[in-house]
């Protein structure tokens, strides 16, 4: 039995991803650390699929030991599909920003998906019809006002997808990278980027898209031969396109 992993599945982009592989008949391990979401999301994976195999994992990313912990964990699971979906962000100035939130910030976004990406390379580079996919962030091609750490976080993780796609292009590995940088989007993400308890995206924003359209953004991304999938930021239209970041190709004696 084949696996797609989905960290961050407990609400947003990563629990309508989670919908829209189980509807392609894809089994699932879903992680996040709020376990009540997940039975859910379970849970509505059986609506759709009874057949489906369903494993959660509740884990706290953030915390390096866990992220070590959580992938052993899957030893025995084959995976043809990764996806690091967990991230928050943070709305405030650099001088303002709470040093506390964004060392655990840094910890997820950044330190984490790269320890899973980098373990998941090491075992599926050349197992055929694998793909490991990074969720990223428009805010990872342009800096936002008053979120330039949050941002650079996310421009960690573009240039380090492309680059993980570029290098195992240049190995002629199966395995397929590619980074995932969705707009503006209905989930969680503002109301915990603010620290606020509801945040309501309909007047507020003004443009913006679902999870679940996100969701359908990441399939067409996972189905094409293209390393990015990005929203456009002013027109909100889902581009299919080669990397954005320079490479140099290292020459080796």
């Amino acid at each position: 039995m084949k696996y797609t992993v989905i960290t961050g599945a407990s609400s947003g982009i990563g629990y309508e991803s989670a919908l829209a592989f189980a509807a392609r008949g894809k089994n699932l391990i879903i992680a996040a650390r709020r376990t009540e979401e997940l039975e859910t999301l379970k849970s509505k994976v059986e609506e759709i699929n009874s057949d489906l195999d369903v494993i959660i994992r509740t884990v706290d990313l953030s915390v390096t030991a866990n992220v070590y912990e959580f992938y052993e964990s899957l030893r025995n699971y084959q995976i043809e599909t990764w996806i690091n979906n967990a991230g928050f962000g943070n709305f405030a100035s650099v001088g303002e920003q709470n040093l506390n939130k964004i060392e655990t910030m840094l910890h997820l976004n950044i330190q984490a998906l790269t320890v899973l990406s980098s373990l998941y390379v090491r075992d599926y580079a050349e197992v055929e019809g694998t793909q490991i996919i990074n969720v990223s962030s428009g805010g990872g091609y342009v800096i936002v006002a008053d979120a330039v750490t949050y941002c650079a976080t996310k421009f960690y993780v573009s240039a380090f997808t492309e680059g993980l796609a570029q290098e195992l292009k240049e190995k002629g590995a199966a395995l397929k990278a590619k980074v995932l940088a969705p707009a503006a989007t209905e989930t969680e993400f503002a109301k915990r980027s603010l620290d606020a308890d509801e945040f309501q995206y309909e007047g507020a924003i003004p443009k913006f898209h679902t999870a679940k359209g996100m969701a359908g953004f990441l399939l067409e991304l996972y189905d094409s031969q293209k390393i990015v999938g990005i929203v456009h930021g002013e027109t909100y239209e889902f581009q299919l396109r080669d990397p954005i970041y320079p490479y140099v190709t290292r020459t080796r004696k």
